[in-house]
């Protein structure tokens, strides 16, 4: 038994529900046909035109991306744009896209959550809720049993999360044992995240001015960059979401993107 897309969004809503997202969000079918039936579904951070010809190759013609393609509506749909490019590309090859962001970021047992046991972050609290009933919301603040140096929580970051290479600032020899984990970019919630007592906070895609108030503050910040604060999470649910097709009686695969790399590079 194969899926259709309306049983993807079936699971995709039971799993996050859209309600969760944040007001500026843009999530569910981006393009595509609800009734249509499902090959093989490709799971990436990013729509790119290298995931949409991995998806033809691959025989996938569903993209479930972490970021919505459509996060900023266009005004034309041409060649001139790049996301006129890839709109006429996933039509042209009948591939469908459906996105979950900040539902799938802040729902318990989500990215952030995820995230969180990477870490092996076991005692924390939502930072940001946004339904109290479900235990939802930006952000996670995280209860040391044991103190910490900022080097050592360096480390445990870049071994937990398989980086080369992370950004940071603050003393190496500050003890820390209150952690605010904010996956992708998190500078919205620096403020709460002091507020609410932490002393390092772990995101991605920090500018200097956040920062360097941050540092007088004597607040440590790691920035283990947005793709590595979500592609690593974004891996394991793909394993949830295969389970989850597969204990509901469907056939259909889910394939990691291998083309869905860092832009960044480092020298």
């Amino acid at each position: 038994m194969y899926l259709k897309i309306k049983d993807i969004d079936r699971i995709m809503e039971n799993i996050a529900p859209s309600k969760y997202k944040e007001d500026y969000d843009c999530v569910g079918l981006m393009l595509g046909d609800m009734e249509e039936e499902v090959t093989s579904i490709l799971l990436a951070l990013d729509c790119t035109l290298e995931v949409i010809e991995e998806a033809k190759k691959r025989d996938c013609n569903l993209v479930l991306c972490h970021h919505p393609l459509l996060f900023k509506k266009p005004s034309t749909i041409t060649t001139d744009s790049l996301l006129g490019k890839k709109i006429i590309k996933l039509i042209s090859s009948k591939i469908n896209v459906y996105s979950s962001h900040t539902n799938l970021d802040s729902v318990a047992g989500g990215i952030n959550d995820i995230l969180m046991n990477l870490l092996g972050l076991k005692h924390y609290e939502v930072l940001n809720i946004s339904d109290k009933e479900s235990n939802s919301g930006i952000g996670r603040i995280a209860h040391l049993e044991s103190p910490v140096l900022l080097s050592e929580l360096c480390q445990t970051v870049k071994d937990s999360l398989n980086l080369s290479v992370i950004r940071y600032s603050g003393r190496d020899d500050k003890l820390i044992s209150e952690v605010a984990v904010i996956n992708g970019s998190g500078q919205d919630f620096f403020e709460a995240a002091v507020k609410s007592g932490a002393q390092c906070i772990i995101t991605g895609d920090t500018t200097y001015h956040y920062i360097s108030d941050l540092n007088e503050e004597g607040i440590g910040l790691i920035d283990a960059g947005h793709y590595g604060t979500e592609w690593p999470a974004v891996k394991v649910f793909s394993k949830l979401l295969q389970n989850k097709i597969i204990d509901l009686g469907f056939d259909n695969s889910v394939i990691i993107a291998e083309s869905n790399i860092c832009p960044y590079k480092y020298k």
